[in-house]
Order: structure tokens, then C-alpha cells, then sequence
């Protein structure tokens, strides 16, 4: 799930070859239900997402979540391949 534009995530699929679907909450609706927004209104950074990783399985079941306040923490990609074999998904 992202902050940005649907727009801008379809330019950044096409571009980088990405055949899963990404998700847009522009207007910020579902992020404070994922705890991955910034909901602190004293923050500098209140209202941005959070950098979260989501794995939902085909039946919209939520299957693993791990949300970082520091957006510069990203996981490795052996972490998220590990992680999607674990969920089932």
C-alpha cells in the first residue's frame, strides 16, 4: 500500500516490469487502519506512511506485517522471500 498516486504506481510498474498489483491510498484512508501512517499531529512528518510490508494471501486474509517508523529501514529481499513462504500466500 502506498501514499502515492494510482497514476504514479502504474508509471513505476510499467517501468520496472512489477506484474503484482500495488496498492494506493492517496487519500489516506486505509493507512491509520494498517498502523502505517503517521497520525501524531505534532510529528514534522504527521500524515505520511510509515515504510510496511504487508503479505495478504488470495483470499484477502492478512498473512504478515511488519511496519517500521524509520523509513530508511527496508528489508532485505531474503527477509521478505522468507517471509512470504512462511505466510502461505
Amino acid at each position: 500500500m502506498s501514499a502515492d498516486h494510482a497514476a504514479t504506481l502504474k508509471a513505476f510498474s510499467e517501468a520496472n516490469g512489477v506484474k503484482h498489483l500495488l496498492l494506493s491510498d492517496f487519500r489516506r484512508q486505509m493507512l491509520p487502519a494498517y498502523d502505517a501512517m503517521v497520525t501524531n499531529e505534532q510529528s514534522p512528518i504527521f500524515r505520511y506512511a510509515k515504510r510496511a510490508y504487508f503479505i495478504v494471501d488470495r483470499q484477502g486474509v492478512l498473512r504478515y506485517k511488519r511496519i517500521h517508523d524509520n523509513a530508511l529501514d527496508l528489508l532485505k529481499p531474503d527477509e521478505i522471500l522468507k517471509a512470504l513462504r512462511e505466510s502461505g500466500a
